[in-house]
């Protein structure tokens, strides 16, 4: 893969990538591109790695959810199914781990395998960690062997740091969000509900318990959803008549 210039030069781009980090603001993108931006900007700031990618977990289970290329995805699928690897190792532990040669190590057979014949030769995994709580992995590819050296793994350690704070700002944003979104979901169908409850209580002469077991039976002979069943009630009893 040939990756296009980076657009950060000086004498530090590692500063200017953790510049950046910190001046992204959590919440004007979906959370997905928030990830994509940092594998980006960690391309950018560790110059020896060819391609990036994140571990997190999705209902308990392990999947790269970005990478700067999808041929990642496939070999971060061999340590998932096997149940081991570098990446998920550092998610797990907490440590870094580094892999000299992919074609060599013996740790993980079946991560190095499918690396080695896709041309990556060479990995290393940090854990994405805030305040001792593993938020996933950010992992480095390369396609030389022994490709990470001792200050390699120090720059990616600085760019962790702050991009740990970024994904925990991220996720806690769109799960505050997501949750009020749910919130008002459920405010609004109780309110459809109650509504369609009074409609017919007024138009059959029954009770609030009788009226919503009518709408219980409607959804359930229907199979739809007892709101929908409300409001069509509810849209029914506000058309004008004829």
């Amino acid at each position: 893969m040939t990756h296009p210039e980076s657009h950060l030069t000086g004498p530090d781009p590692l500063g200017r990538v953790v510049g950046a980090l910190a001046a992204f603001v959590v919440g004007r993108q979906p959370l997905v591109e928030t990830l994509n931006r940092v594998v980006e900007l960690a391309r950018e700031g560790i110059a020896t790695a060819d391609y990036v990618a994140v571990t997190t977990l999705r209902n308990g289970r392990p999947e790269t959810s970005v990478a700067t290329d999808p041929m990642i995805l496939e070999i971060d699928q061999a340590q998932y199914d096997a149940g081991s690897g570098p990446c998920l190792d550092a998610f797990r532990e907490g440590r870094v781990e580094r892999i000299r040669s992919t074609a060599d190590d013996t740790r993980w057979p079946e991560f190095g395998r499918a690396a080695a014949e896709r041309g990556v030769l060479s990995t290393l995994s940090l854990p994405l960690m805030l305040d001792d709580e593993g938020l996933g992995g950010l992992n480095f590819y390369s396609t030389q062997v022994d490709g990470f050296s001792e200050e390699d793994i120090d720059r990616a350690g600085r760019f962790a740091v702050p991009a740990s704070a970024l994904l925990t700002n991220a996720r806690l944003f769109w799960e505050a969000r997501d949750l009020a979104e749910n919130l008002q979901t459920a405010l609004d169908s109780r309110q459809v509900i109650e509504q369609a409850k009074g409609i017919l209580m007024g138009q059959q002469r029954i009770d609030a318990d009788a009226a919503f077991d009518l709408l219980r039976k409607a959804s359930q002979r229907e199979n739809v959803k007892l709101r929908i069943i409300a409001q069509r009630i509810v849209d029914r009893a506000s058309r004008p008549a004829l």
